[in-house]
Parts: C-alpha cells; sequence; structure tokens
C-alpha cells in the first residue's frame, strides 16, 4: 500500500471524488428538472445557484454518510468483507441505475416560478428541495462502498476528497446549466426524459463493468 503522501494517492482520490459528486448530482430528480427550468426562464446563473444550492446539501448528506461508514469500515479489515461491501455497492449502483432509466422526473417537480427572486433565494430552495430527500444517503452509500472512498482515520485526505465530491458536483451543474443555456430554444420536458434515460443507461453500464471487475477481482479500488 503506497502512502498518502505520495501524489497519485491523492489524484485517485481527487478522482474518485469527482465522479461520486457527479453520480449524486446527474439523476433528473425534482432539483435537476427545477435547475433546468430556471436556467430556461430566468437564465442560467439562476439555474447554476440551484444547483449550488443542491451540492450544498448533497455535501452534508455525504459527510453524513461518510462518518457513519467510516465506523464500520474501521472494523473491516479482512479481504473478504471488503470483496462483499463492493459487491453490495455494485448492486445498488446496478438498481438505482436501472431505477433512474424508469424514472420520470417530470411528473412531480417543483415548476419555476414568474418571478426570478434574488440569486441567494433560488440557491435556497435549490438546497431545500434536495435536502428534503434523505435517500441521497443510500446513493452515497453504494458510491463510498465500490469506490472504497472513505478512509478511517485520515481527516486530512477525506477532507480533500470531500471538497472533491463538492467539485465534482458543481462541474455537473456548470456543464449542464451551459448545455441547456445554449439549446433552450429546442429543450421540452421530453429532453428531460432523453437525459434521465442515458444517465441511468450509463450508471448500468458502469455498475455492470464495476460489478465483474469487483466478481473476477480484476481491479482494486481499496486503500486498505
Amino acid at each position: 500500500m503506497m502512502p498518502f503522501g505520495i501524489h497519485i494517492d491523492l489524484m485517485e482520490l481527487a478522482l474518485k471524488g469527482i465522479l461520486i459528486g457527479i453520480i449524486a448530482s446527474a439523476p433528473m430528480g425534482p432539483v435537476g428538472v427545477l435547475a433546468i427550468q430556471r436556467t430556461m426562464n430566468k437564465g442560467r446563473w439562476y439555474g447554476m445557484v440551484t444547483g449550488i444550492g443542491a451540492a450544498i446539501s448533497d455535501m452534508i448528506y455525504a459527510l453524513i454518510t461518510g462518518l457513519g461508514m467510516s465506523f464500520v469500515m474501521d472494523l473491516i479489515t479482512s479481504p473478504q468483507n471488503k470483496f462483499w461491501l463492493q459487491l453490495l455497492g455494485s448492486l445498488m449502483l446496478l438498481a438505482f441505475g436501472v431505477w433512474c432509466f424508469r424514472a420520470d422526473p417530470t411528473k412531480k417537480i417543483h415548476r419555476s416560478g414568474k418571478q426570478k427572486g434574488t440569486l441567494v433565494q433560488n440557491g435556497i430552495t435549490g438546497f431545500l428541495v434536495t435536502f428534503s430527500n434523505p435517500l441521497i444517503i443510500l446513493l452515497f452509500m453504494a458510491c463510498f462502498a465500490q469506490f472504497a472512498f472513505v478512509v478511517p482515520n485520515r481527516p486530512v485526505e477525506m477532507t480533500f476528497g470531500y471538497v472533491c465530491v463538492f467539485a465534482g458536483a458543481l462541474l455537473w451543474w456548470y456543464g449542464l446549466t451551459w448545455l441547456i443555456d445554449m439549446v433552450r430554444e429546442k429543450f421540452s420536458d421530453s429532453s428531460i426524459l432523453i437525459i434521465n434515460r442515458i444517465i441511468g443507461s450509463v450508471v448500468v453500464i458502469f455498475s455492470l463493468v464495476m460489478l465483474l471487475g469487483t466478481v473476477f477481482n480484476l481491479y482494486t479500488f481499496s486503500y486498505w
């Protein structure tokens, strides 16, 4: 095992964190639809601050999940237990991808109002909409387990990792609002469904690759 002082380990941790942040933010749930609507109706930065509010909420849930899993993972030392933990994470990601593909986020959406409001107000509502769905913890559990992201007794490295999770979420919202702003004339509810199904398909494929890799021991993401 290479010590965390080596740069390549930090790069790997950063990549994991960014991927987790994107995976957690990408599905077109209520806040995703709200950010799209605000981008189209109010302007890109209103959609962006909605995403920032969602990213802050995700960070809180990521920290809660990480603290809980840190306690559990500190008790796991055998390769067999790590194998089952990563296998469970892959299966949870697979189930989430299937659900994402089949879901219709346009049925129960938070409609963007006509009044713009301030950027702060839009950010707060984005935070509240996301924070009202604690099931995001299950997604973080799946990602943290499969990526072996949580490293017990490494507060400095984990702080860096969580910053990267937040950065990944911001990267997603920045890219999404930029894309919607560019194609706003051609965007509709059916486009939201297409995006959701593409995301679901990517998560399913990704989780299957990770599942096969775990089962056949093709690679390991563990620092332990």
